[in-house]
Formats: structure tokens, C-alpha cells, sequence
């Protein structure tokens, strides 16, 4: 069986050039420990950063403001330099080592601090070497200038500072560094005067600073070299002392080619001039370095013309959609590639322009400088790409954090390779580096499960009461389907799942509801609903609950479709995953069949999660399979790209992808080729008959449990303090001493069960008879699952239709993607890349379900298996009533997430007998 898993495993039937491409993922990270810690520090530290705003890149090094004017927190008041920070980011395709690093792309350590004394204060300040909440940084690479924007100035280092807490030399916008008034204390401004700057830039000699609150930018010709020095030339008023105030909360304003609202940033690339007009949801492009007071600009984005600046103006942007609302007119996106919402930042590389869309939560990027109003971005980051045009939630900036999400990007740096965006709220700074654009999104996938189906649930709280029927409604309209269930005296909530579970499957004989399948999860008094279609399909499907009259049953959907079939595959930490795309490869190869560990390095190419060289077992032009290390769960999300050697000696990577990280989410082995449901590759269990005995309800003193075995008493009395698994082991000890029995006893990988083993292998050991009872009141409860023990086969032979499984029988299901083991022994023994070799007994930390012909079907073990890499397997007892069928459907589920379903057939003897 192994031999032919590894063998599954390994079997599958002109460089385009280095690009970005629509929701990529970053490829490293600065200032926290994964892609998505956002840990915000007991104290600052030279390490993890706070919530960051302006960055610049200066001769290699990149210096970072520690601190924002957005209420991210926390603020630090300081300015960070990473020294070489272009030597300790990999090049893109750099070969990594293999190490025990938990990220190797997390990178950076701060060598130099301003503002503070050290990297531990975050003290504010006004003097010659304090900051207070300063929010951008900016060198020609001699000077350096930091916009200390709560002081109401800018402070210039005339040469790169070389030590912590080292003082500026000038001061703009005060006449002295013990001073921090705005526009010297007056209302109106001046050529020497500052109101909360934002933005500062050095083109050359040449500085320019976004005067916030004045709506204007300030231009010195030459780098000041005297406090208090007035500018040289404005933009955004008519002249110096000019100030026309606007309302930033209201519509009344007015958008003009020459004027501002709360500039935040202004940059140039030597030719053109770029402003972030916050407050008027544009950026302005003058096509030339402006000379004189108040010149226009030339063109304006996130905006139809000049003259407007509505946040996402998509009515005069975007392409109505298809929809019409009731009144019969036109609908049109709440954001397009056209639209802006208090962007941040504008920076060019002299081909390119990328835009910090701060209110949007995302980079746009043109692949050519703009030159028309309101012109469509090329490309989108920083949203995931199933939700690219979709407005964040915005009473919600911080999120969950991912390789590929940002929450109001500030700031944008460029080293010729590297894109660096500074993300306050997850207090990082991503770097997102171009690839060839050959792993799509969603395409890393479970190996084995390979679709996503949509996913709702229903739940069940209140009490039940005879004769409460509950009707659930699947479809809308016409089609829509309903399956009802009324309680019976006793019933409990598990009844009402159960018997909703079955009409919804189509247990009685019917073909099941044609849109999704149901589970039960009656720990949680729950019902899943998983798509039979995968895809988005799946999240079309309308379902709904009602209620008879006086019942204090409450019904409570997950909401009114079902969801989750757009999302990427989402996958569990040591899944064995499929990488999907083109030019993958230029070879195919394998793995060696007895490799332990697996190969880091295949057919010239190599995998990286979160920098981790991952284990491969396959390679191809259109298809990698590889380990996601265990390591990764501490995450939710990770990042991935494929290094490639080609043929010709060449090395290119792909463009980074992000992996969405859950606990768990189950795949179980198939069939490569096919249609979903493929066959499954499953085994028979034992070559020995089986039966199981399941221990329940509650441990009471002086109750006695018997299990009898034809007519053979085996008793176990409770004692004081004893538990289901106490009474679990004495029976199985009491049946253990009898040598004389037909049968042996053991423990169940999973909850409080006797599993019973014919001594005899083959058919002689079919048909021991297997009852129970228990003394009266007894509060402990005893089932037999089988009759009589069933079902020896060969054991791991394969079920196929020459040799079918039988109803009550012990399946063995192969699956990846469950997720971490217990107990501690087990865990100890994962080891990436490796077979193997813990405890035989160990389980998933999600419990594992299974739905077997529309049945229950009782797990009797979960866990890795040994010998193989990634692999577990799942013990399964099949319910004693199934019929024949040879198309049999199983699925597997952890929580809500539910595997692929996969086929194999059933013969029943009754049925043949009864004919």
C-alpha cells in the first residue's frame, strides 16, 4: 500500500519575464516575525516596528518613520535605519538555504534610531534630536530629512546620521528647534511657515515638502542650510501668504487644477511631479518640475477631470454593471481600477507608477505614467485577488493580516527590483518583488482534494419538545427543495440533525439533494452544507430554516447562501499540496521512491513557503507536489514562489502567491484522472472480522457495563472517580483474560470505544454474535455498532469492484491536510519532509467526521500514518445498513471544512440473499 501511495504521489499524466500581476502576494516581510504576527511589542525594540508610515531607500539602507497620523498603534515617535538592507533581502532568484529559521524572508533588525536615545524609549519631544508623531523620511543620499509633523516642522541632517539619537543641523518651519508652532503662531501662512507637514522629497538638491494643513506643497530650489529658510516656490495656492481653507468631512469644496486638500505626499522622478491630494481623493501629475507659484497641474487619477474629487467616484469612472437596481437604473461598483479613496503616497520608477490607495486598502500600479484623467491601473495589489474592486471594511482597518492584504498602505519605496510598502495597521512592511506569473492565484491546493466547495451551516440551540418539526429549505424559487423533521418523545437535538441529515442525502432511498450534502456535527449541534458543484458555483445556493408554531427551537443559518467556493484552497500546516501553473519545469521527475528525507531541489527547481525550502516529491511543466511545513502553524497566511533552473542554465522565479494556513482542511486520496467524485483509493482494514462497542453517557458509581460475546459475560463495575475510558479498559481487560475467546480487544484511536478483533483471520471469524447490556439506572451506555463481527478481507487490500466493501465493515481512507497531531510524543515527531516515526496512536488536534452513503460513519482512528510523509489515515465503520452501491460517496471533515468526495462501491449480502 505505501509503495503505491508514493508512487500516486509522484505520478501525474520561452520566460514571459519578471512582472507584477494582480493579487500577488509579498515576498519577505520587515518588522514582525511571519507575514501575519502583527505583534505590536511589549516595549519598541530594534526588531519589531509599530505602526509605520514613510520609508525611503538610501544607498542600500532603508530607513523607516516609526509612527503615523492614521490611529494605528502604536506610535514610537522615532526613525529606524536596517543597515544594507539590499544585502540582507535575497535577490528574487536566490538560491536559500535549507536552515531551521522559522522565515527567512522575515527580515531586519534596526542598527540606528532617531529620535530617541535608544531603541527602547518612545518618548515625544521637541528639541534638536526629538520627534513628535513624524510621518515620512526622504534623502538624495548625502542629507536626510524626516517631516516631524506634530512639531510643525522638517528636520534636515546634512550628511547620513551615523549614531542613535544623533541631532538634525536645520530646522524648517521654526526659527529654532525649542519652538513648534504653526505658521508662526498666526493664521495665516508664509514662506517660512509649516502646518503639520506629511510629506518630504529629494530630487537632487532639490526639496519639496507637503505642507498638510496649509493645502499646499513647498518647494526650496537648493537643500536649506538655515533654520527657518522660506521656500522658494507654492503649489496649491496662488502665493505664499494664500490660504483658502476646505472641509474635509463635507462636499463643500472644490477641486481645482491649482489647489490642494491635506496633501500627504509629494515625489518626483526628475520629469513629472506627483501629489497625494488626500483630501480630494486624487493624485496630481504635473508633466513638468513645476517653476512658478500656483501652476496647474497637468492631469489628475482617481478622478474624471480636474475639477471633482469624490472618494471611488465610479459613477464617472467604472463601467456600469450588469445589474440595475429596483427603480430600473443603472449600478455601478463600489471601486474600480479608475477610483481612489484617500490616497497616500504616488511613486514612479521612471516607467511605472504605483499608488498607495490608502482608503481602499491597496497599491494600484500603471504600467506606463498616466496621461489622461481618471486612467485605469494595470494592475491591483494588496487585495486578495477574489475580492480585487471590493472595499475593505473599514470598521475593521487592522483585519486578519496575509502575504497578500494591506491595510492603508502610507508609503512606497523602489530599489530597482523591490517594492516596499509600509502597512501601519499590521505594523510590517512588505516587500512585493515581480515574477514570471505562472502559479496563479489559488494555485497551491491540497494534492489529494484539489476543488474548494462552498461551505453553510446550520445551528441549533433552545430545548426540544415533542412534536416541534423543523423544515430546512434548499434552492430558491420554483426549485427549491424542502426536508422536514418532527420530533418524537425524547428526541434530543442530535435526532433532529440526524434525521434532517438523512433527507437531505437522500438516505431512504431518494438521490439525495442535488445541490449540496449534509454533516452532521452533532458535538457542536450543527449541520454543514457542502456544494456537490465546486468553484463559485457553490456560492449560489440559497438555504434557509423555519420553525413550527410554539417551539423554543432557534435555527441559525451561517448566513443566506453558501459561501466559501470563490476562496483559494485553503490548507493545513504539513498538507501534501499541488502547485499548479506553466512553465513550472522544463523536466519531469521524481523523487526516489525510498527518499527519507524528501529532496529539497528537483529537476532544477525548488519551493518556498515563507522563505522555508520546501520538501518535493514531483516536478513538471504544469504541476509540483510538495510538503507545506509544519512550522507554518503559527500563521494564517504564508507566501510561496517556485525558484526554476532551466534547461539552458537560466534561473528565473515566479512571482510570489499567497497560501491561505487553517488548522485543518482534509483531502482524501483519489484517483488522479477523472471527473469529481473520483474513486477513492481506499483500503480494507483487517484481515481479521471486527466489531466495535461504543462506551457513552456518563461514569456513576455501582453501575455495571457487560458486553457479551455469543453467550459469554464480560463485566466491568464502575468504581469511585472511574471515567469512560476507565470502563473502557476494564472491559477490554476482563475480555483480554478469557484465552479461550474467539475474539481480542483494544482501545479505538478516538473517543471511549472497545474494539473487538477475530483471533481467526478470513471468514471463520465472520459472525461472532456481540450484544450489551448494563444493571438498571445505569447512567453509562453501551452500543454495539455491529452485531456481530464482520468483514475480514485482506488487510490494505485495495476496495475495488472485483473485491467491493461491505456495510459495517473497517475501511482505511487515506488523506492529507488534517493538520498537527497529539499528544506531545507525536508532535515531537513531526519532522518536514520526513516519514513518519512517532506514536503509532496519535490524532488530529481537529476531530475528524465522516459521512459514508449519505450515513454516518463511526472514525475509529485518525492519525498520521507511519512510514509516510504528510499522510494520514482515517479508520472508518461503515453503517451496518448501507445498500449496494457501486458509486458509494465519502467525505471527511475537520470543524466546517469539509474534503473532497470521493467514491467506492458497497455490496450488501442481505440484498443478494433477498433476491
Amino acid at each position: 500500500m505505501r509503495s503505491f501511495v508514493f508512487c500516486f504521489l509522484l505520478a501525474v499524466s520561452s520566460s514571459a519575464g519578471a512582472d507584477f500581476f494582480s493579487g500577488m502576494a509579498a515576498r519577505a516581510v520587515i518588522g514582525q516575525r511571519t507575514f501575519t504576527a502583527q505583534d505590536p511589542g511589549e516595549k519598541p525594540s530594534a526588531r519589531v516596528l509599530g505602526a509605520v508610515s514613510g520609508i525611503a531607500l538610501v544607498n542600500g539602507d532603508l530607513w523607516v518613520v516609526d509612527d503615523n497620523r492614521v490611529s494605528a498603534f502604536p506610535q514610537n515617535s522615532r526613525v529606524l535605519r536596517f543597515r544594507a538592507i539590499d544585502r540582507v533581502l535575497p535577490s528574487p532568484t536566490a538560491e536559500l538555504p535549507v536552515t531551521d529559521a522559522r522565515c527567512p524572508v522575515c527580515l531586519g533588525e534596526a542598527d540606528l534610531v532617531l529620535g530617541q536615545p535608544d531603541f527602547e524609549k518612545r518618548e515625544i519631544g521637541l528639541s534638536q534630536s526629538a520627534l513628535n508623531h513624524p510621518t515620512s523620511v526622504a534623502s538624495n543620499g548625502t542629507a536626510l530629512v524626516v517631516a516631524d509633523t506634530d512639531n510643525n516642522r522638517v528636520l534636515i541632517w546634512r550628511t547620513l546620521p551615523t549614531r542613535n539619537g544623533q541631532p538634525a543641523d536645520v530646522v524648517l518651519g521654526q526659527p529654532d528647534f525649542r519652538t513648534n508652532r504653526a505658521n508662526e503662531g498666526g493664521r495665516q501662512p508664509t514662506a517660512r511657515s509649516l502646518s503639520g507637514p506629511q510629506g518630504v522629497w529629494l530630487q537632487g538638491n532639490r526639496l519639496y515638502v507637503a505642507d498638510t494643513l496649509n493645502n499646499r506643497v513647498l518647494v526650496w530650489r537648493n537643500l536649506p542650510t538655515q533654520n527657518f529658510q522660506p521656500a522658494d516656490i507654492v503649489l496649491g495656492q496662488p502665493n505664499f501668504t494664500a490660504f483658502q481653507p476646505q472641509d474635509l468631512r463635507t462636499q463643500s469644496f472644490d477641486p481645482r487644477p491649482d489647489n490642494m486638500l491635506q496633501p500627504v505626499s509629494v515625489t518626483s522622478d526628475g520629469t513629472h511631479l506627483f501629489v497625494a491630494d488626500l483630501g480630494h481623493n486624487r493624485v496630481l501629475i504635473w508633466n513638468r518640475i513645476p517653476e512658478s507659484n500656483g501652476e496647474p497641474a497637468d492631469l489628475a487619477l482617481g478622478q474624471p477631470d480636474l475639477r471633482s474629487g469624490i472618494a471611488n467616484n465610479t459613477r464617472n469612472l467604472c463601467p456600469e454593471e450588469r445589474t440595475k437596481d429596483a427603480e430600473g437604473k443603472d449600478v455601478f461598483p463600489p471601486v474600480c481600477k479608475a477610483s481612489l479613496d484617500f490616497p497616500r503616497f504616488a511613486l514612479s520608477d521612471g516607467t511605472r507608477l504605483f499608488v498607495a490607495d490608502g482608503g481602499n486598502d491597496r497599491i494600484l500600479v500603471y504600467n506606463r505614467i498616466p496621461t489622461q484623467n481618471g486612467q485605469n491601473c494595470d494592475i491591483i495589489l494588496g487585495q486578495i485577488a477574489s475580492q480585487l474592486n471590493q472595499v475593505s471594511d473599514s470598521a475593521n482597518p487592522l483585519g486578519r493580516a496575509s502575504s497578500d492584504s494591506v491595510a492603508a498602505p502610507m508609503s512606497l519605496a523602489w530599489d530597482g527590483t523591490n517594492l516596499f510598502v509600509s502597512d501601519p495597521f499590521r505594523r510590517r512592511i512588505l516587500v512585493f518583488t515581480p515574477g514570471e506569473t505562472v502559479v496563479p492565484y489559488t494555485g497551491v491546493r491540497n494534492a489529494f482534494s484539489r476543488e474548494i466547495f462552498a461551505v453553510g451551516t446550520v445551528t441549533f440551540s433552545g430545548s426540544v419538545k415533542e412534536n416541534d418539526e423543523v423544515t430546512l429549505k434548499i434552492g430558491q424559487g420554483d426549485k427549491a427543495r424542502e426536508y422536514k423533521y418532527k420530533a418524537a418523545k425524547n428526541d434530543r437535538f442530535k435526532e433532529i440533525i440526524e434525521g434532517l441529515v438523512a433527507a437531505v442525502n437522500g438516505a431512504n432511498g431518494g438521490a439525495g439533494d442535488p445541490e449540496v450534502l449534509a454533516t452532521p456535527n452533532v458535538a457542536f449541534n450543527t449541520i454543514v452544507l457542502t456544494a456537490r458543484m465546486s468553484g463559485s458555483a457553490g456560492d449560489q445556493v440559497a438555504f434557509s430554516t423555519s420553525l413550527s408554531t410554539g417551539t423554543s427551537i432557534q435555527a441559525t443559518t451561517s448566513g443566506a447562501t453558501l459561501s466559501g467556493g470563490k476562496d483559494a484552497a485553503k490548507i493545513a500546516p504539513g498538507t501534501i499540496v499541488a502547485i499548479f501553473g506553466e512553465r513550472l519545469s522544463d523536466v519531469t521527475a521524481s523523487a526516489p521512491e525510498d527518499a527519507n528525507p524528501l529532496p529539497r531541489e528537483l529537476g532544477g527547481v525548488q519551493v518556498y513557503f515563507d522563505g522555508i525550502r520546501a520538501p518535493l516529491l514531483f516536478v513538471s511543466p504544469t504541476e509540483i507536489r510538495a510538503q507545506v511545513p509544519y512550522d507554518v502553524n503559527d500563521s494564517n497566511s504564508i507566501t510561496a514562489w517556485v525558484r526554476i533552473r532551466r534547461s539552458n542554465g537560466a534561473i528565473v522565479n515566479t512571482a510570489a502567491v499567497a497560501v491561505p494556513i487553517i488548522g485543518a482542511n482534509p483531502g482524501i486520496l483519489a484517483e488522479e484522472t477523472g471527473i469529481d467524485p473520483r474513486p477513492g483509493i481506499i483500503y480494507h482494514y483487517s484481515s481479521q472480522a471486527t466489531a466495535t462497542v461504543s462506551v457513552d453517557g456518563t461514569a456513576k458509581e455501582g453501575d455495571v457495563a457487560t458486553i457479551l460475546i455469543e453467550d459469554r459475560e464480560y463485566t466491568y463495575r464502575v468504581k469511585a472517580n472511574d471515567n469512560l475510558e476507565a470502563i473502557r479498559d476494564g472491559l477490554i481487560a476482563a475480555i483480554n483474560a478469557n484465552p479461550e475467546e474467539l475474539v481480542e480487544a483494544f482501545a479505538a484511536g478516538v473517543f471511549t470505544r472497545v474494539r473487538l478483533r477475530a483471533k481467526i483471520a478470513g471468514p471463520e471469524g465472520n459472525g461472532i454474535r456481540i450484544s450489551t447490556r448494563t444493571s438498571d439506572g445505569a447512567q453509562v451506555i453501551l452500543t454495539a455498532t455491529n452485531a456481530q463481527t464482520c468483514c475480514a478481507n485482506t488487510a490494505y487490500a485495495p476496495v475495488t469492484l472485483d473485491n467491493p466493501a461491505q456495510p459495517g465493515e473497517t475501511l482505511v481512507v487515506l488523506a492529507t491536510g488534517l493538520g498537527i497531531v497529539n499528544p506531545d510524543e507525536a508532535k515531537a515527531a513531526l519532522a518536514t519532509g520526513f516519514r513518519y516515526d512517532g506514536p503509532e496512536i496519535n490524532r488530529p488536534n481537529e476531530f475528524v467526521s465522516s459521512l459514508a452513503g449519505g450515513k454516518t460513519a463511526n472514525v475509529l482512528f485518525s492519525g498520521l500514518a507511519r512510514g509516510l510523509v504528510g499522510i494520514y489515515e482515517v479508520h472508518l465503520e461503515l453503517n451496518s445498513d448501507l445498500p449496494t452501491n457501486p458509486l458509494t460517496q465519502v467525505t471527511i471533515a475537520q470543524d466546517i471544512y469539509v474534503s473532497n468526495i470521493v467514491t467506492f462501491p458497497v455490496f450488501n449480502p442481505r440484498e443478494a440473499r433477498q433476491q
